[in-house]
């Protein structure tokens, strides 16, 4: 079993940068594909960034492409997600995600194991 806890939210203005964390327990991570998700309370949970396992290509929705870096610290066991120039329509709760193939689909349903969630809210 993997365990994945968020870490990283909160309340920033819009243009400021966040990063949030996500660190596993259970197993090492770094064989598996890594995605960031989010959700606004009424719609449906979406796919924001991912990676492959060790070395592999990453993902971006096109909302976030150049604003966005994904990346992981196998050492520490660690996937981020940094934001940049944020926009309040970045508002939402962040999930990590861990699957134990490649990334295929890129929806909530391919992935295995979730976190509870950070809360990132920006203002306008």
């Amino acid at each position: 079993q993997v365990q994945l806890v968020e870490s990283g939210g909160g309340l920033v203005q819009a243009g400021d940068s966040l990063r949030l964390s996500c660190a596993g327990s259970g197993r090492s991570l770094r064989p598996y594909a890594m995605g960031w998700f989010r959700q606004v309370p009424g719609k449906a949970r979406e796919f924001v960034a991912g990676m492959n396992g060790i070395g592999g290509s990453t993902f971006y929705v096109d909302s976030v492409k150049g604003r966005f870096a994904i990346s992981r610290d196998n050492a520490k066991n660690t996937l981020y997600l940094q934001m940049n120039s944020l926009r309040p329509e970045d508002t939402a709760v962040y999930y990590c995600a861990a699957r134990g193939r490649v990334l295929t689909a890129l929806i909530p349903s391919d992935m295995d194991y979730w976190g509870k969630g950070t809360l990132v809210t920006v203002s306008s």
